[in-house]
């Protein structure tokens, strides 16, 4: 192919592959029932005056699929710790022993199994319209070069590769919805 259609093909592919990678991280963030130490993600403690990631302060992890351990570094942490927790709004109920905070994740309800799919799945969706568009972009692009003096026959070659990367693309996002999607399910 042409130098200028192998670059948009590449830029394409990275940033299709991105748009993937993002719904990975979006969907580690849905809660499925079963305790994992990236669910306290988004909390931060006032750590001397700095809000810092809970992941910085403390160790986390869960004993079992039902309960998520944190044992802070710094014992006047506990506190700080157990209010960020609360005020992250993620429907835990920390409970202090005085050396680390035990979170026990509740099981999810079936309605609200229902409700994280419908937000999984409208997630994916949202990345397939950015697959689609960064594929209209790349195509569009490949025919203005095709205006410049770029042959007809390797601009079509270009538009097919772009249509098959999309393919792949909207197959994997299916995938992860379809994994998660069990993962929810599951009981």
């Amino acid at each position: 192919m042409h130098e200028e259609l192998d670059f948009l093909f590449a830029e394409a592919e990275e940033k299709m592959g991105k748009s993937v990678s993002h719904l990975e991280k979006e969907m580690i963030k849905v809660r499925a029932g079963k305790a994992n130490p990236q669910m306290l993600d988004s909390v931060k403690v006032d750590y001397y005056g700095t809000p810092t990631k809970l992941s910085q302060v403390s160790n986390i992890n869960t004993p079992d699929p039902r309960s998520i351990l944190v044992q802070p570094w710094e014992k006047n942490l506990l506190g700080p710790i157990e209010k960020a927790i609360q005020a992250a709004n993620l429907g835990f109920n920390p409970q202090n022993d005085g050396t680390q905070i035990r979170i026990a994740v509740p099981p999810l309800t079936e309605e609200r199994r229902r409700d994280l799919m419908k937000q999984v799945k409208s997630e994916a969706e949202n990345t397939k319209v950015s697959v689609r568009n960064i594929r209209r972009e790349a195509i569009d692009a490949a025919k203005k070069l095709e205006k410049e003096g770029v042959p007809e026959d390797l601009v079509k070659v270009f538009e097919n590769n772009i249509q098959e990367l999309t393919n792949k693309h909207t197959a994997m996002i299916d995938k992860l919805v379809e994994i998660k999607e069990e993962d929810i399910m599951t009981i």
